[in-house]
């Protein structure tokens, strides 16, 4: 197992959840093809995207089927601006690749936020630090094990 998932299966022990690592041998640096890989919606891919906020990088864990719409995101958070991280700010935030980002097990704490249209979804699937691996988690379990603050990304039809 890569030392990047292993770390994500010591937090996951460490806070009581038996979820295990799943390493793919398809891709599951997109949503789409995580979906594709596990067999489930893509809604239930919990994305874990690297924004900068006022130029401070942000974690937004959100369902595979959604954009992030970033003024909105800005307006519920307080943030003058969002953009999108660059690989580097993303592999500096969090230690790990654009496409394989887990929700945890980065070097500092990054203010985390959660897609409330995840709670739709009994089982959610996120990351385990590298393209090629996920693990299974509830909503309520990722919301306690991340301490992020429900958001919605999207406008509401």
């Amino acid at each position: 197992m890569h030392p990047s998932s292993a770390k994500i299966m010591d937090i996951l022990g460490a806070a009581g959840l038996h979820s295990q690592v799943r390493t793919l041998t398809d891709s599951t640096r997109t949503a789409a093809e995580a979906a594709m890989a596990l067999g489930c919606e893509v809604g239930a891919i919990a994305s874990s995207l690297v924004f900068l906020a006022d130029a401070r990088p942000i974690l937004v864990l959100t369902s595979g089927s959604h954009r992030v719409d970033t003024d909105l995101l800005a307006r519920q958070i307080g943030a003058r601006a969002i953009t999108r991280a660059s690989a580097a700010d993303v592999r500096d935030a969090t230690g790990q690749p654009i496409g394989g980002v887990a929700p945890v097990g980065h070097p500092e704490p990054v203010p985390t936020y959660i897609d409330v249209e995840l709670k739709k979804h009994g089982e959610l699937w996120a990351a385990a630090g590298t393209p090629h691996s996920v693990f299974e988690i509830a909503y309520d379990d990722l919301l306690a094990l991340t301490g992020a603050v429900e958001v919605a990304v999207e406008e509401n039809d």
